[in-house]
């Protein structure tokens, strides 16, 4: 499982220019089960995405789609990690 945190490099004005392609990027991936969660961060300097992936290598192939990257208007930090303790019998199906 992966979390990528998404930091705005570019003024809001550009992000938004962006914004459109981003989400439907999300909807491809989510469709493809890849993703589990995402939303902007509060205040909104950038955003989360949680990640279904089988390697560091999968997470970057991801993220190289999306229109955000390819714009250069966020850089990301990628966090892998082993959820031990979650509250959703659904999520431990998303989690196989």
């Amino acid at each position: 499982m992966f979390i990528a945190i998404l930091t705005y490099k570019k003024p809001l004005e550009e992000v938004d220019r962006y914004l459109q392609a981003h989400r439907d990027y999300l909807a491809d991936h989510y469709a493809a089960g890849d993703f589990i969660a995402s939303g902007p961060q509060t205040p909104r300097i950038g955003g989360v995405i949680m990640i279904k992936a089988e390697d560091r290598a999968a997470v970057d192939a991801i993220i190289a789609q999306d229109p955000f990257n390819i714009n250069d208007i966020a850089d990301y930090q990628i966090v892998e990690f082993t959820p031990t303790m979650f509250i959703s019998d659904n999520l431990k199906v998303i989690l196989g």
